[in-house]
Parts: C-alpha cells; structure tokens; sequence
C-alpha cells in the first residue's frame, strides 16, 4: 500500500470501512486449527507465550487471532505511514500494537513490548520483519524470549488456493472460500544465559524448522508455495 493511499484512508476517514470490509473477507475463509492445546499448555506452564509466524502469512491468520482477544495479544508494527493504518486496524481485531521493527525503531518496540508482556501474556511476532530477507527469522525473536521468560511457538499457515503477491516475501492472500489451515508448532524455550554461539545456533534451528513445516503444509494442502 503506498503513502498516498494510506494518507487518503485517514483524510477521508474510511478506516472503519476498511476495517469492516477485513472483517468480512476473513469471515469468507474456511478456518482449520491443528494442535490448540499446545498453545494454551504452554500459556499454562511458562505464563508468556510468542507466536512466530512469517510475513508471508499473516494475513488469513488474522482471521483466527480474534478468537484471543481476551488476551490482549501485543504486535509489533513499524513506524511507517502504513504501519499507522495498520496499528488501527489492529486495535479494532483486538491486538495491542507497538510501534517499530528490526529496521527502525527497534530496540523501543523491544522495551516497549518487554512492557507490555507484564500486562498480556501473549506476543504476535512476525520473524522476518516488515522488509525481510524472507524466510530469515531476526535475532530480535531470540533476545525477545530470552529476556521475558516467554517460549517461542510457531504457527504454520497455508491455504488450498490464493493469490500470491508480488512483494518481497511473495505475500499470500487467500482466496474466499479456501480452507486456511493454522497449525500449531512444537515450542522452543530460549535460556536466560544463552551464549553468542548458542544464540545463533537457536536462530538458525528456528529459521529451518519454520521453513520445513510451512512447506510440508502446503504440500499437505494440495499445492506447493515457494518461501
């Protein structure tokens, strides 16, 4: 979305419209959730919980994030024009966005989200950020649970049809209709006193599992998706 149609939606006030209009297209999606109950076992065992999930797939997710609105799950979105139209839209589906992202501002939306895992439990993260390289899971998801305490959970989400976008990370949008599936991952547990080698082990553990399941789940959906 360029800054003059960002710009254009808040002059002209039509965020509600595009809000609702969101709202409806998610609600055309076949949602299937696998493995809930890892995610709520971890909430009970470890207390704070992030979801990882790549830039490529947010989208159709949004679609199922409502059902935790209770909540109050925290999201971290940039500080560019667009990211101020999409902090609002995220506010109306229930979320608690932090502004900034690995390119900018990040070491405040840290803070800030280390702040407010004392009041939600729960974090959204997107590992790649908002700009990529895609499919590479930033250092900011590892210092991230190693200083709250939270385990990191994957989510793997793939569609049966849908488009793909022309962006960097190839962005899937699903068509009305298809079956989203969203999967829960097995956690990993970040220690306290992770070494430099160790953190970059654990990053790269991380990024590789992602990118095996997200393309075993496509190939289980009927059709193979390119990270």
């Amino acid at each position: 979305m360029g800054i003059r149609l960002s710009h254009y939606l808040r002059v002209y006030r039509l965020i509600p419209l595009c809000y609702y209009f969101l709202r409806f297209y998610l609600s055309l999606l076949r949602i299937r959730v696998i493995g809930e109950e890892i995610a709520l076992g971890c909430l009970a065992d470890y207390g704070r919980l992030i979801v990882a999930v790549w830039h490529q797939r947010f989208l159709p997710a949004l679609a199922y994030v409502t059902k935790f609105r209770n909540f109050e799950p925290i999201v971290m979105i940039s500080q560019s024009r667009d990211g101020e139209l999409i902090a609002d839209l995220a506010e109306r589906l229930g979320l608690v966005p932090v502004r900034g992202s690995s390119s900018r501002g990040g070491t405040t939306a840290l803070a800030g989200i280390l702040e407010a895992l004392k009041k939600s439990p729960v974090v959204i993260h997107i590992v790649d950020g908002p700009t990529g390289p895609k499919g590479v899971v930033k250092p900011g998801l590892i210092s991230m649970a190693q200083i709250s305490g939270a385990v990191i959970l994957p989510v793997i989400v793939s569609a049966k049809k849908a488009w793909i976008m022309g962006s960097w990370d190839r962005f899937l949008v699903p068509k009305p209709f298809s079956e989203v599936t969203i999967e829960w991952g097995q956690p990993f547990v970040v220690p306290r006193d992770l070494d430099p080698l160790r953190f970059e082990e654990l990053r790269t553990e991380i990024e590789r599992s992602l990118s095996a399941r997200y393309a075993e789940a496509d190939l289980s959906s009927g059709w193979e998706q390119p990270l």
